[in-house]
């Protein structure tokens, strides 16, 4: 791994197969650092011909936490007051448009998943000239009638920071438990190493907390959708309680031309036996 200064900002990075190979840029979702892109997943994409870049968005991971910035009043964000916006989604894709110029790419292929999926949604009409395809998994337009968490993940969002280790790796399975897919069920030592892996690797509370009042400030993407033409492909679980699968319905609908592709049982994570389907399905829109 390494690191790039892009927009700003350092951002931590990986990449898999061979450079030669048309660039293929994986972003997380909220919290979420690179490794939750599981490494036999972006294999899989290496090994269908492309060159993978994972990486660490801004307040996450390895990549730069902007800790000087003041918290975000989630309330006041929802009520209108910007007082305390951070940042934009529109800040997280310059972040990844820097990356790619970083590493020297003219155009590449985006995938995102969640909040990784809106801010490849902003990538693309802000910048359609750097973007090859895009993918859009389990995430949302920015319209705040679509694709709203259920009660409990709403909960979840709002839940305060654990004090210790143990307190936030049990936390952390909670979470993954809550939008796991129940289509396909993981071992309780799955959920519990993906914690502990994501905890050690890297643990600031504050980041994320960043990140999703970015979420709440940023506009509906609803309107430069509309615009984009290049190869689109929307992917959504029918069981994802943090993003309801109505948030991916209005993505389809609102870019000319995107493929569907609803997965049932499929919650809000990366489950392994989804692989497959989503690895086919990203290689097809990218020869579309």
């Amino acid at each position: 791994m390494t690191q790039v200064d892009s927009n700003g900002v350092r951002l931590e990075y990986e990449t898999f197969g061979d450079p030669a190979d048309p660039p293929l840029v994986l972003i997380m979702g909220l919290g979420a650092q690179l490794i939750a892109w599981p490494v036999a997943f972006c294999e899989g994409l290496a090994e269908r011909g492309f060159h993978v870049v994972r990486f660490d968005n801004r307040d996450c991971g390895l990549s730069t936490f902007l800790d000087d910035l003041p918290a975000p009043d989630l309330g006041a964000i929802i009520g209108g007051d910007r007082a305390t916006v951070p940042y934009l989604i529109s800040d997280m894709s310059a972040d990844a448009v820097g990356l790619l110029d970083a590493l020297g790419f003219a155009k590449a292929h985006i995938v995102g998943a969640s909040m990784g999926g809106m801010i490849g949604q902003q990538l693309a009409i802000d910048h359609p000239d750097r973007v090859l395809s895009l993918c859009s998994i389990m995430s949302t337009t920015g319209d705040p009638d679509v694709g709203q968490p259920s009660p409990e993940a709403a909960a979840m969002l709002g839940a305060p920071p654990p004090a210790t280790r143990e307190a936030a790796i049990e936390q952390g399975i909670k979470v993954h438990k809550l939008i796991s897919s129940p289509g396909y069920p993981a071992t309780d030592d799955y959920f519990r190493d993906n914690a502990i892996a994501a905890y050690d690797r890297s643990h600031n509370p504050a980041g994320p907390l960043r990140q999703l009042g970015a979420i709440i400030a940023s506009p509906s993407r609803t309107e430069g959708l509309h615009g984009l033409r290049m190869p689109c492909l929307v992917v959504h679980g029918t069981d994802d309680p943090l993003v309801d699968i109505s948030g991916g319905e209005a993505t389809a609908a609102a870019i000319p031309g995107a493929t569907w592709l609803s997965i049932a049982g499929m919650g809000h994570d990366m489950a392994p036996g989804t692989w497959p389907t989503i690895i086919d399905a990203i290689a097809s829109n990218t020869k579309a």
